[in-house]
């Protein structure tokens, strides 16, 4: 399990308000509302924007792409396009400092546990209850957990990278046919080390450390993964060639 770390001050944050911060090299979206925090992968899970820019009403925060809302305090999906949750983490207010802990599990926080005192602790992102009424899909569930007890490998990293999106294109990362190589290395804590060779579809492309930032919370997610390291190459230069059928029918390239 990974330890607290240390993201910034109380006062760092209007109520509400919300800032973005980085915690063990995974791009998060600290939140503070009503005057207790909640921490959130900033990446929205139906076209990986960015939630750290979306707008925070109450206990929810839209993607400023196509309004996609996510509870705060769960990272629970409650409307219409995204269908899968993002993931929440743990958060600690320590006098006028806020922690926060990865939860490597992808899965929603435990509540915290009573006291003995019978108070409860400052872990303030307590799962609430959700209302579904909006979600009327259900989802198969991901590659990522269904090979949860199984070796990772090429095909899976690959699968799990779709869920990246170039939020200029609207097409996942290997569709576009960004990523060049992808190797597997085993780590001494028997994890696995992946290292990726991924390409942009222009030099100077400003989606650049997004993906790349989205890319390392996808695959960090994986069961049994280490270190994600994420190299961009431009040669070969990208081309459309490299891009899937599937995605030149979505850009309407025939």
């Amino acid at each position: 399990m990974s330890d607290f770390v240390l993201v910034g001050k109380t006062s760092d944050l209007s109520d509400p308000g919300q800032m973005l911060a980085e915690v063990e090299d995974r791009i998060v979206v600290l939140m503070k509302v009503g005057g207790e925090f909640f921490c959130l992968d900033d990446v929205c899970t139906h076209d990986g924007g960015p939630l750290s820019d979306g707008r925070l009403d109450d206990h929810t925060i839209a993607c400023p792409r196509h309004g996609a809302k996510f509870d705060i305090r769960s990272g629970q999906a409650l409307t219409m396009p995204a269908t899968e949750d993002t993931v929440a983490h743990e958060v600690q207010v320590r006098g006028d400092e806020v922690w926060v802990r990865i939860n490597e599990s992808g899965a929603a926080p435990p509540k915290p546990a009573l006291e003995a005192a019978g108070k409860t602790p400052a872990l303030v992102n307590d799962t609430g209850p959700w209302n579904p009424s909006s979600l009327t899909t259900v989802m198969p569930a991901s590659p990522a957990a269904a090979h949860a007890a199984g070796a990772i490998s090429e095909d899976l990293v690959r699968e799990e990278l779709k869920k990246v999106i170039d939020p200029e294109l609207f097409v996942n990362i290997v569709d576009l046919g960004l990523i060049y190589n992808v190797d597997l290395l085993p780590a001494e804590d028997g994890k696995t080390t992946c290292k990726i060779d991924m390409t942009m579809t222009s030099p100077m492309c400003p989606a650049g450390p997004q993906m790349i930032a989205n890319s390392k919370q996808v695959l960090g997610a994986l069961e049994g993964m280490g270190t994600v390291e994420v190299k961009i190459v431009l040669d070969p230069p990208w081309t459309p060639d490299r891009m899937t059928e599937d995605a030149k029918d979505q850009l309407g390239i025939f």
